[in-house]
């Protein structure tokens, strides 16, 4: 009771699942590396959860990082960090598996494995240690992390979770303790990523490849699920002790994104385009609902509008939440006459805040990100919706956008005021009484990621984002309906390090470790000109990672393949200089290369 929120270290809750510990049994413990709060608001968690706990012979609990209060008082009473379910510390278990959902959680895993008793780096792990592995959208450049993890997944994990938990279980049979043969068994895995197999390679500071030992594939190839109704979804999710961030059940529309934004790493990560059929979603809904008590089912998927069933799944579900006094959270979606009708349908509380993502303040910077939606789009939309009652609008950009001016974004302020303006002359025309409107322009900072258009495109220095920045706040504080929010500029410079990174990252990430750096995804505890200071002790520059790569250098991540090509990447790089659009999925394909998977949308 001496340290904040409890309720995060006791386990114990509704739908958890607790296996005998047996030698007979494959022991993995799934770690979040944040606080509880969040890690149990992952679905990704919920998910894995159940799937390793399916087959008799293997079992799944559960740990997340301490809060610093937390970690204080296991470091001074040596209480190692443990699972939930059993209080086993990590140490003792098979394997230890993390999700890594964005970059600024790296310190937390170091954190982890030195609360729980397992050498932090894998070239120091034992035969008896557990195997350390990694999941998540960011394994899709794990080189900064690599030296910590002995192998990574690429994709979705339902299947090859238990693929590799069954190569484990015969090793365990056969009473085999040769680490290094289980890992090169491990590496012939479709999908499983063993660092230690590739050598990086430097000249001149520039990465120019790997050496690859004995004889591991040239190439590891990301897993999907081809058929989501198949596949097991958890309709007993375990219930939080706590209020946690996205404190609702879950429902998974669908896989992928149709909708090709050059920017936007998952977009490309998870092609292609696999639906849930509306039959088993309804019967998924009804059922999450009724096994937890929730009042509140999230629709969860990149574009919610763009699930071809929408509209009869909806009318399905809320015929039954309806009468339980229920309701249906439904994000990511396009405004217009139907989405706002769905809304009012759907909530219980009506008229809540819409959100927009126009991510570029003019026309010419959509094009060029391929956003694929215009003003006139937005500004009728919003239209309706104030002729509807709502009042309430948030608007999402990006700064630093490539070809991104000091017009674009100065057209961030100007969207937002001319929002302001329509909001008047609607409630006007229709001869309403006008509220007070809420309008919430938010910026956060463009930061060029592996396996998009622009992963090889400069990032924006402190200075230039602290510019553009000012020019909007100084071009919005006059307007009282309109509020300005911004990201944290240092966070979003280190992050870009990060996100194509390079194996030299790992001393610099170790050493922050050794210096107190955990929770770096929180503002009061990240410390930049730390960072700084320890990346330049080590011969690096924030330039090496973030300035002057061309479309012919090796990468980090060459040696991962997600299904979509390089040379399309490139192409999508050369039609955003010239500002053209690519359709959709839907409408044309654009031959990324996701057809190599004979599924969903690629048949």
């Amino acid at each position: 009771m001496s340290v904040e929120s409890p309720g995060r270290y006791v386990g114990g809750e509704k739908n958890q699942i607790i296996k005998p510990i047996d030698d007979s049994i494959v022991r993995t413990v799934f770690c979040f590396p944040d606080v509880y709060e969040i890690g149990m608001s992952n679905l990704a968690l919920q998910i894995l959860y159940k799937v390793l706990n399916g087959p008799e012979w293997s079992s799944c609990e559960r740990a997340f990082s301490p809060w610093p209060d937390m970690d204080k008082k296991m470091r001074e009473n040596n209480i190692p960090l443990y699972s939930l379910e059993t209080r086993s510390p990590l140490n003792e278990f098979d394997v230890i598996a993390f999700s890594l959902g964005y970059e600024m959680c790296f310190t937390n895993v170091l954190q982890m494995l030195d609360l729980g008793g397992v050498p932090l780096l894998a070239k120091d792990r034992k035969d008896t240690d557990p195997i350390v592995v990694a999941g998540g959208p960011v394994t899709c450049n794990i080189e900064p992390m690599a030296d910590f993890f002995d192998a990574a997944f690429l994709g979705e994990g339902e299947e090859v979770d238990l693929e590799f938990t069954k190569v484990i279980k015969e090793y365990k049979d056969a009473g085999k303790k040769d680490r290094k043969a289980l890992l090169r068994k491990l590496a012939d895995i479709e999908g499983v990523y063993v660092p230690s197999l590739y050598e990086p390679k430097f000249e001149g500071g520039r990465f120019t490849g790997y050496d690859i030992k004995d004889n591991a594939p040239s190439s590891v190839r990301k897993r999907i699920i081809k058929d989501l109704d198949s596949v097991e979804y958890p309709l007993s999710p375990v219930i939080p002790n706590n209020n946690v961030v996205h404190d609702r059940a879950y429902l998974e529309l669908f896989r992928g994104c149709i909708r090709g934004c050059r920017f936007c790493q998952a977009g490309y990560l998870y092609r292609p385009v696999r639906e849930k059929s509306m039959k088993t979603l309804c019967e998924q809904g009804i059922a999450i609902m009724n096994n937890t008590g929730y009042d509140e089912l999230g629709i969860l998927s990149l574009s919610t509008s763009d699930y071809t069933e929408l509209g009869a799944l909806t009318d399905g579900l809320l015929e039954v939440f309806n009468k339980q006094h229920s309701s249906l959270s439904l994000p990511s979606l396009r405004i217009d006459n139907f989405a706002l009708d769905l809304m009012e349908k759907a909530s219980q509380t009506r008229k809540t805040g819409l959100t927009f993502a126009p991510e570029a303040g003019t026309q010419r910077l959509r094009d060029v990100i391929n956003k694929g939606i215009n003003e006139e789009d937005i500004m009728s939309s919003l239209e309706l919706a104030f002729k509807g009652g709502w009042s309430t609008v948030k608007l999402y950009f990006m700064l630093g956008l490539p070809t991104e001016t000091m017009e674009d974004v100065e057209g961030i302020a100007n969207l937002a005021i001319k929002i302001e303006k329509l909001y008047f002359d609607t409630m006007r025309s229709i001869g309403a009484k006008p509220r007070k409107p809420e309008i919430t322009v938010s910026t956060s900072m463009f930061i060029p990621k592996p396996f998009t258009p622009f992963q090889w495109e400069d990032q924006n220095t402190e200075e230039q984002f602290l510019q553009k920045q000012t020019t909007i706040r100084n071009m919005l504080k006059k307007h009282r309906n309109i509020r300005y929010i911004w990201h944290d500029v240092k966070t979003s410079c280190w992050e870009g390090i990060y996100a194509r990174g390079d194996r030299r990252l790992c001393p610099v990430i170790l050493e922050g470790y050794k210096r107190g750096s955990i929770f770096d995804a929180w503002d009061q505890f990240f410390d930049y000109e730390m960072w700084t200071g320890i990346l330049k002790d080590n011969g690096l520059s924030w330039e090496d990672y973030t300035q002057g790569r061309t479309v012919d250098d090796p990468l980090p991540w060459d040696n991962i393949d997600v299904g979509v090509r390089k040379e399309f990447l490139k192409r999508e790089r050369e039609k955003a200089y010239n500002e053209q659009v690519t359709p959709n999925c839907r409408q044309q394909c654009s031959g990324c290369g996701a057809t190599c998977y004979k599924a969903g949308i690629c048949p």
